[in-house]
Formats: structure tokens, C-alpha cells, sequence
């Protein structure tokens, strides 16, 4: 794993590009080829019920979990193959294709995870993504050199209790900086 594998890249206020202003994304393998990642922050409105329901899972949903499926929402994971999904969750269960992301983070693409969510017995924290973010080699280390991203820990409670609409904020105050004191404008040492 690289040192990057596992973090999340806050953008900075500079970083304009309308795909990545004021995202957070969590960075889910990097190497010397590149690096894919999944934005956090940006819900779609579309519901994991309604996901299950267009792939004939959603019968199997017991009645207990139906409000809380229909309250998740899906999220934009990024701008490469967005009808590709994927469901980040917590590294408590192990499926056909899940990655280790970190000791408390797994990434599943696989459709048993959605099985499972379906008859109620999947991950107690996830969120569902379409798409992601995908840098090639030496792309985002290029980015890094030009301020577009700060660089921060992950952790299940920024991904999984915080407001969506709150993680970009949140993930920099955890790194001990005040948003208010972040300038547009980042300079080059």
C-alpha cells in the first residue's frame, strides 16, 4: 500500500475543477501506475432502495431496514465509469471482491455485498457510490505539488456519522485548520 492508500484528499478552496471542487475522497489504492479513489461528500438523488429495487434485490429487504434504505442516499463517487458501483464499508465483513482500504475501511464491487444489504445482514456502516475518481501515474502526485489537495487521516466517523454536506469542513478542521483561514490562493514555496 502507499502512503496516500487510505487517506482523504480534502481539495483545496483553489481547486476549481467542477468535478473535485470542495470534495473529499477518500484515496482507495495508490501506486507508481495511479491512483483511484471515491468522493465521500456528494450525495445523489437517488436512494440505496431504489438501487436494490432496479436490481430486483429490494424484495428481500426486511420491513426494519426499508426507512433506513430509503433515507441512504447514493453518492457520486466520481467521474470515471459513474455506473460502476461500489460500497465502501466498515472491515467487519469480508465479500467476493472486497479491497482493504485500511484496518477499518473495505471496498466491495461485488453483487453479494448488495445481497446482503438487501436481507438486512450487510455492513452496519456503508455508503454506496457510482463512479470514481481516478488519477494516472504520477497525475496526482503532480496535483499535490500544486496545492489542489490537502491530505488528511480517514476515519469511520468523518465517512460514516458525518453529514455529507459537513466532511469537506470537518476533514479540515481535523487536520487542526481553521476553513475560514484557507485562502484561494496557495503559494509555492
Amino acid at each position: 500500500m502507499s502512503e496516500l492508500t487510505g487517506k482523504l484528499l480534502i481539495a483545496s478552496p483553489s481547486l476549481q475543477d467542477e468535478h473535485f471542487r470542495r470534495s473529499v475522497v477518500l484515496v482507495c489504492q495508490h501506486d507508481e501506475d495511479g491512483c483511484m479513489g471515491l468522493i465521500v461528500n456528494r450525495p445523489k438523488p437517488l436512494t440505496v432502495h431504489e438501487v436494490l429495487h432496479d436490481l430486483d434485490i429490494s424484495e428481500c429487504v426486511p420491513e426494519h431496514e426499508r426507512s433506513r434504505l430509503h433515507q441512504q442516499h447514493v453518492y457520486d463517487g466520481g467521474p470515471v465509469d459513474v455506473i460502476r458501483g461500489f460500497i465502501l464499508h466498515d472491515a467487519w465483513h469480508v465479500y467476493e471482491s472486497t479491497m482493504m482500504v485500511s484496518d477499518e475501511l473495505h471496498l466491495t464491487a461485488s453483487r453479494d455485498i448488495l445481497e446482503a444489504i438487501g436481507r438486512g445482514e450487510g455492513p452496519e456502516h456503508f455508503l454506496m457510490m457510482l463512479g470514481y475518481a481516478g488519477w494516472g501515474g504520477g497525475q496526482l502526485e503532480h496535483e499535490l505539488l500544486q496545492n489542489d489537495w490537502l491530505i488528511a487521516p480517514a476515519s469511520p466517523r468523518i465517512l460514516f456519522q458525518e453529514k455529507a454536506e459537513q466532511r469537506w469542513e470537518f476533514g479540515i478542521r481535523c487536520m487542526g485548520i481553521d476553513p475560514a483561514h484557507l485562502s484561494d490562493q496557495f503559494g509555492h514555496a
